[in-house]
């Protein structure tokens, strides 16, 4: 959910000559995003991106959409237990997708985009548009996985009008097969990085669909994704989209990520379904106020601005009940 991003961007360089030994060395090495903010599934909000132009290979596997940096195996990181973790219930959140800062005192949850790192010794979660393509990447999915995206009668490609984006196509088994490849890869990276938990955006892109997807079509790919995640040790949110609480189970949820649950009225639904581990985003005061009125204490409610700015930033809002 969110508005018209700005993008912050992060790279890091390694000459031919040095980068087999850094690989060895050092494991793998995170390249620009092809990821950036809250998803704009409510269409109202703002976010700020944090990513560049995608340049990934199409031809090699091992290359994740928006990285030229080679993805680790599933199961490869550190962070596996034979189990995954959620996060804690009630714990202090804060939504860090404009760029990380140091979480204020008391939190010990954040969120953040999946190139930037963790905060040391809080609870992470890796933000990752799953669902969708970033206004910048959509010349790499047109030129290496054009099939991938939604279409029109084979031609016109079906646009999220709000954020500029383009729906991936979930419509098939084989659909969501391919784009499977991708977005795993995606999710390899966050456990790699140390992130305890992984938030695929625009569940509900097919409300966006033009009648071309169905929830049930989006459900089978976010539990894809979601055995991937928890194959890599991560925890699965489910990103608002109350049409599929009741599949919760079944898709592979741990926990919630809603956006606006107290100005929209939502936060009974998650909060029963998730045993009150749902981290709430509020963008308005009044929204805040309503979350707070009816959910202190029982779900984790942190009021951001629109474009969730990084602390400092002219705009940067951050307020709790």
């Amino acid at each position: 959910m969110m508005e018209d991003p700005a993008r912050f961007v992060r790279r890091k360089t390694v000459m031919v000559a040095i980068a087999a030994l850094v690989i060895l060395c050092l494991g793998w090495t995170t390249g620009c995003s092809a990821d950036r903010r809250a998803s704009p599934d409510r269409g109202g909000t703002m976010t700020s991106s944090n990513s560049s132009s995608v340049t990934a290979s199409s031809a090699n596997p091992t290359l994740s959409a928006g990285s030229g940096s080679p993805t680790p195996s599933p199961g490869s990181a550190s962070n596996r237990s034979g189990g995954v973790a959620p996060p804690p219930a009630g714990a202090a959140f804060d939504y860090q997708l404009g760029g990380p800062y140091a979480p204020p005192n008391g939190v010990r949850v954040v969120s953040r985009d999946r190139t930037a790192p963790p905060a040391a010794g809080l609870y992470n979660i890796c933000y990752v548009n799953a669902f969708q393509a970033q206004p910048d990447a959509l010349d790499w999915w047109r030129s290496n996985h054009p099939d991938l995206l939604l279409h029109r009668d084979g031609r016109r490609v079906i646009m999220d009008a709000n954020w500029n984006e383009a729906l991936l196509d979930t419509s098939t088994a084989a659909r969501r097969a391919a784009l499977a490849t991708i977005v795993d890869a995606w999710i390899d990276g966050c456990a790699a990085s140390r992130f305890q938990a992984v938030e695929p955006d625009n569940l509900d892109s097919f409300e966006r669909s033009d009648g071309l997807l169905t929830a049930a079509d989006n459900a089978a790919f976010a539990q894809l994704i979601t055995r991937r995640a928890h194959a890599d040790g991560l925890a699965v949110g489910q990103k608002n989209t109350t049409e599929l609480l009741g599949q919760r189970a079944s898709i592979g949820f741990d926990f919630a990520v809603t956006e606006e649950c107290g100005a929209y009225d939502e936060c009974a639904g998650f909060a029963s379904a998730y045993d009150g581990r749902v981290y709430d985003i509020e963008y308005s005061d009044s929204g805040l106020a309503k979350a707070c009125a009816g959910w202190r204490g029982r779900i984790s409610i942190v009021r951001r601005d629109q474009d969730v700015s990084p602390a400092g930033e002219d705009g940067y809002k951050y307020g709790t009940c």
